[in-house]
């Protein structure tokens, strides 16, 4: 099939979301209803198995022998368009450019759409929902009732932001770590405004390490445009680990070799207490 940008909204909506309709490419893509209409028959004639109109649900729904054909299996490109959602995707097999670039690929984590549609639903309608979760401190699937809110990309991977009713606390939950099919229950009680690591910003305050020689701090304060030596990022409290990670900043030793340190944290105390233990 011939790349086709509404072909492959129609697509990821059906997938991840359980469902499309006219009402939702119009609101995501400005069409007008009869365009819209016409992009879903369109689409059904080039995939005719692939989804079934449900008039409960006033919307088209993915059949059991949905084939994809626009979209990939990684749910990064469905929670990547979420974050820009009117950012124009790229075909899944691009043809090669003049000029030669080259991105590097991460592998993706496994996150069944099933898995996902009740998540999705969850943080939108603002639901508590029962799901099955593991960890590597507890590899064993348990059952846990959280209240999720924000899907945030750490950089490495996608968590769900939410509130764990087993902890008593807002926590964030690695995606491709949920097990089965989420059940939705009722209104959340704890909102995202009660979340105060979501809702406070922290300053960062990093320069290159006073080991290494004048000559090469410099090299490191042009790499990341430093002011006076230093490099302010602002971020979410909750987010200061992932990012001190993505840094390569460990704040419980330096490195033997200044070169492979490269940037040291100036404010630990000011942090601290967003720390993970």
């Amino acid at each position: 099939m011939e790349f086709n940008k509404r072909f492959w909204l129609i697509e990821l909506l059906a997938y991840w979301e359980g469902r499309v309709n006219t009402t939702s490419l119009i609101h995501h893509l400005g069409l007008s209803r009869q365009q819209s209409s016409a992009d879903l028959s369109a689409y059904s004639a080039q995939a005719p198995t692939n989804l079934t109109y449900d008039v409960s649900f006033k919307a088209y729904l993915p059949t059991s022998e949905f084939q994809r054909h626009f979209i990939s299996e990684d749910v990064a490109e469905y929670l990547s368009w979420m974050q820009h959602p009117s950012a124009a995707p790229a075909p899944i097999s691009a043809p090669s450019a003049k000029l030669a670039n080259l991105a590097l690929r991460l592998p993706p984590r496994k996150v069944a759409p099933e898995l996902m549609r009740g998540l999705v639903a969850a943080t939108r309608q603002r639901l508590r929902v029962e799901v099955e979760y593991v960890s590597l401190t507890n590899p064993k699937s348990e059952a846990r009732v959280i209240a999720p809110h924000t899907f945030v990309n750490t950089g490495l991977r996608w968590h769900l932001r939410a509130w764990c009713e087993k902890s008593g606390g807002f926590r964030d939950f690695v995606l491709s770590r949920f097990r089965g099919v989420p059940r939705l229950l009722d209104k959340a009680q704890q909102p995202v405004e009660h979340d105060t690591a979501w809702n406070t910003q922290i300053t960062i305050i990093l320069q290159a390490d006073p080991r290494l020689s004048v000559q090469q701090r410099e090299v490191l304060e042009n790499d990341y445009q430093m002011l006076g030596g230093q490099l302010h990022i602002t971020t979410k409290a909750c987010m200061v680990n992932y990012l001190l990670k993505e840094m390569q900043i460990n704040t419980k030793m330096l490195d033997g070799k200044p070169e492979a340190q490269q940037l040291v944290l100036v404010n630990l105390e000011d942090i601290k207490p967003w720390l993970f233990e």
